[in-house]
């Protein structure tokens, strides 16, 4: 639901494997579309020294036609049939999404693969240092603004129960960098919806789905995280050129990391660097407030 953390969950251990994590891995793959043996291993089986038990569950789920996989350079994707998520969704466990993909396309070319991976590294960097669980992002999920559909890369429910938007950045231009924060300040600034009632005035799209039942949560930051990506600057030098161009005007709170920065000291350490505010950088807790 919006606003509260997921039920609380048994944390994998070293003897979660075989037939339990099979289905964790479905509905981990569901959620995000797109993951490698690794990755699935860093979510699931974090003290496990090798990817056996996960490769064991693909290859389960292969069998029942539930997954797919691609190859590339020594390398295997992996990601839901829509068997898997048909199956996926039955269980109760995803949040209700309409238009629910697999990942096969994403898969299959370069840079929506990148892209995606880029995602998983990032929801596990915050799911190993406690600020939200793996289970607690949403991907690619729509929301209605006057100038046109907002799909932000990743919604993610923090531990405090409150949101953050997460952006994901590896080749586009600084123009569509800029024209998405466009787009995030015109779903900030939508009007309400409804009549509302007696009880209440009618309330936003993002006041309904992120503020709490008395609207005292602010509007969720915006987190852009820098990846790497080939035939392009590093993702710092992105990064500095983005702050350059960037301009506090909007209502709402912009922070940025790179990827590297992010798996190497995690989300909750001083690795986020706010536009408007200089080039130090704070912490996920420390982020100013929306003006």
């Amino acid at each position: 639901m919006p606003g509260e953390a997921s039920r609380p969950r048994v944390s994998s251990t070293p003897a979660k494997a075989g037939a339990e994590i099979r289905g964790d891995v479905l509905l981990t793959l569901a959620q995000l579309r797109l993951a490698t043996p690794h990755q699935l291993k860093a979510l699931l089986l974090p003290h496990h020294q090798d990817t056996d038990y996960i490769r064991r569950a693909l290859r389960n789920l292969l069998d029942d036609r539930l997954v797919g996989r691609t190859h590339r350079a020594q390398q295997s994707y992996w990601y839901c049939t829509p068997a898997g998520l048909a199956e996926a969704a039955a269980s109760g466990e995803l949040a209700p999404k309409a238009g629910r993909t697999t990942g096969q396309r994403a898969a299959a070319k370069t840079g929506l693969r990148e892209h995606a991976l880029a995602l998983v590294d990032t929801v596990t960097a915050f799911h190993h240092a406690g600020v939200a669980d793996h289970t607690d992002w949403q991907v690619e999920v729509a929301h209605p603004t006057p100038a046109g559909s907002l799909v932000p890369d990743g919604v993610v429910l923090l531990t405090g129960g409150s949101h953050a938007f997460v952006e994901i950045d590896r080749t586009m231009s600084y123009a569509r960098l800029l024209a998405k924060l466009e787009r995030y300040d015109a779903y900030r600034n939508a009007p309400a919806s409804g009549r509302g009632n007696a009880a209440r005035v009618p309330r936003s799209h993002w006041q309904e789905t992120y503020a709490g039942p008395s609207l005292e949560r602010p509007f969720p930051p915006l987190l852009f995280v820098f990846a790497p990506a080939q035939r392009r600057a590093a993702p710092a030098t992105r990064e500095a050129a983005f702050h350059d161009r960037a301009e506090p005007n909007w209502r709402i709170t912009v922070a940025t990391t790179t990827l590297p920065l992010l798996t190497a000291h995690g989300p909750e350490r001083p690795v986020w660097r706010v536009v408007g505010h200089g080039e130090n950088r704070r912490s996920l807790a420390a982020l100013p407030a929306p003006r």
